[in-house]
């Protein structure tokens, strides 16, 4: 029993109270954004919370991160609107399986590691991304529905002064009540501060069931009814590739996030585990699937929560909420929750990143803005990662290729010396060739890579290129200092190139054992 504890990290000392009053916190804050997800969907509302107390159970217990929440998500959303509006809910669910075993599938293979790859530029760009994304959301709650017109326009008059106030009260109580104590979260006081106020003076304003009916039983368990065919699968297989890659991209993100705010490490490639079987079940279980939430998880972590049980607590009073106590929550004010939101939003966005500007490259500066207007325009987070990323990398490779650089001498016996700094790759190919002077050199020549690498098999190609340059003209040339796994892939090294192999290192890859 000990074992199995372990391996699900309840051994770790846990604050009862502070996860408590976090789950419920967070399971409050669940309720708008999953009925909105599943809305912006073209699902039901119920389809959204049902996936939000999946995913958030499952990942609670399995996941990678303690503390982390998971749930239905706006970026699954963009992802399965179209398949939803064309083919309907069964097919979504179906995408929703295959997405989470491709997702399984990536945590197995210990695809996880793969975020180091994303820069910090580009993660800023997300975080703040996401911020605004969250924040321009709550402005959505400033509107009402117009009876003759059946759209949302702007309130006016007493009903957005009324609202305006309470959503300032909710600010104001989650802003000061940490300086004057934390024995219980802000958010949640905040919560029920408005709704007090909403009771006692009977005050008419927009609650959680204006927006929709919360009220359901336990989610139906029921296998996607679609044709188990070809044909099925090619259609869906696009949609949950994507959907798999942008929630591994967004839970990922997160889960380093909630890293550095509480300064411990999760697992990368557990949580690929967690959040593929969540969805899985997700799928089988009614839900529209989805990944971590950035808003709820930093609702969590700034309540105290720092364990599973926070997580746990959530999903389950979510269900209890949905079978037993929808009649009480959808007499919560919007204004608390936008008020709650608004909040996160200020909190989630990296202010440091704006007092660094002057500091940062201009390259990180362009990263990170593009992948924050990407995000914001688009709202698909998957993609602004994958932008960042590549013209990181590029930025990247284009510095490395202008630090190549060749120190020139000739020795007392005439033998001309290249001296090689700077590594050997396709983007610094065409700077080395501009280097030796074939023509003019001595028949003679040495070039030592003891302060170089040849990092690709485009820079193998141009020392191919060179030689056959200087056999051409009856001249010979030595490499020296030349990795054992180079001079195997140099095709002409036997007969054109004398290898000086007493003075080559032997060059080892580091492995990642973790």
């Amino acid at each position: 029993m000990k074992k199995i504890f372990n391996l699900f990290d309840f051994s770790q000392k846990v604050d009862y109270k502070n996860e408590i009053l976090a789950g419920l916190t967070v399971a409050l804050a669940l309720i708008p954004e999953a009925v909105a997800f599943a809305l912006i969907a073209g699902l039901s509302p119920l389809t959204g919370l049902y996936a939000a107390f999946v995913m958030g159970l499952v990942t609670a217990i399995l996941g990678g991160r303690p503390g982390m929440i998971s749930g239905a998500t706006g970026a699954v959303a963009v992802v399965i609107v179209a398949l939803a509006i064309s083919h309907g809910p069964e097919y979504v669910f179906a995408t929703v399986v295959l997405a989470g075993l491709i997702q399984v599938l990536a945590g197995v293979l210990k695809l996880g590691k793969l975020i180091r790859l994303v820069p910090h530029s580009v993660i800023f760009g997300f975080v703040n991304g996401l911020a605004i994304i969250i924040f321009m959301s709550q402005l959505d709650q400033f509107k009402a529905l117009n009876p003759v017109t059946g759209e949302l326009e702007w309130m006016t008059g007493a009903p957005m002064f009324t609202f305006l106030g309470l959503v300032i009260i909710a600010i104001l109580i989650i802003w000061l009540l940490p300086k004057l104590t934390k024995i219980v979260p802000a958010t949640l006081v905040a919560i029920l501060v408005v709704f007090g106020i909403v009771a006692a003076f009977g005050i008419d304003t927009k609650t959680v069931g204006d927006i929709a009916s919360i009220k359901g039983g336990f989610p139906p368990f029921h296998i996607p009814m679609v044709p188990f065919n070809l044909d099925t699968l090619m259609l869906i297989f696009p949609y949950a590739a994507i959907m798999a890659g942008v929630g591994l991209i967004e839970s990922l993100l997160t889960l380093n996030i909630i890293d550095e705010i509480t300064e411990t490490r999760g697992s990368g490639n557990k949580e690929c585990v967690a959040q593929g079987t969540a969805n899985v079940l997700s799928g089988f279980f009614s839900g529209m699937g989805g990944c971590a939430m950035l808003g709820q998880s930093l609702i969590n972590v700034s309540s105290g929560a720092r364990a599973r049980l926070s997580g746990i607590v959530a999903a389950v009073s979510l269900l209890i909420f949905i079978m037993f106590g929808s009649s009480v929550i959808e007499l919560l004010p919007m204004a608390a929750l936008t008020g709650l939101m608004i909040m996160v939003a200020v909190g989630t966005f990296e202010w440091a990143s704006l007092r660094t500007f002057r500091r940062m490259p201009k390259s990180d500066i362009l990263v990170m803005v593009l992948v924050t207007v990407v995000t914001v325009i688009l709202h698909n987070l998957a993609l602004a990662v994958l932008i960042g990323v590549i013209i990181s990398a590029l930025v990247f490779a284009w510095d490395n290729a202008k630090r190549i650089r060749a120190r020139k001498r000739i020795d007392q016996d005439g033998v001309k010396h290249y001296e090689i700094y700077g590594p050997l790759f396709f983007g610094s190919v065409q700077a080395f060739n501009d280097k030796f002077d074939v023509l003019n050199d001595p028949e003679e020549v040495i070039i030592d890579f003891s302060e170089s690498r040849v990092v690709d098999m485009s820079g193998i190609e141009a020392l191919n290129k060179l030689t056959e340059r200087y056999h051409k003209q009856g001249k010979k040339l030595h490499l020296r200092h030349l990795s054992q796994d180079c001079r195997r892939l140099l095709s002409n090294a036997d007969a054109i190139i004398d290898v000086n192999i007493l003075e080559d290192p032997t060059y080892k890859v580091a492995v990642d054992k973790a």
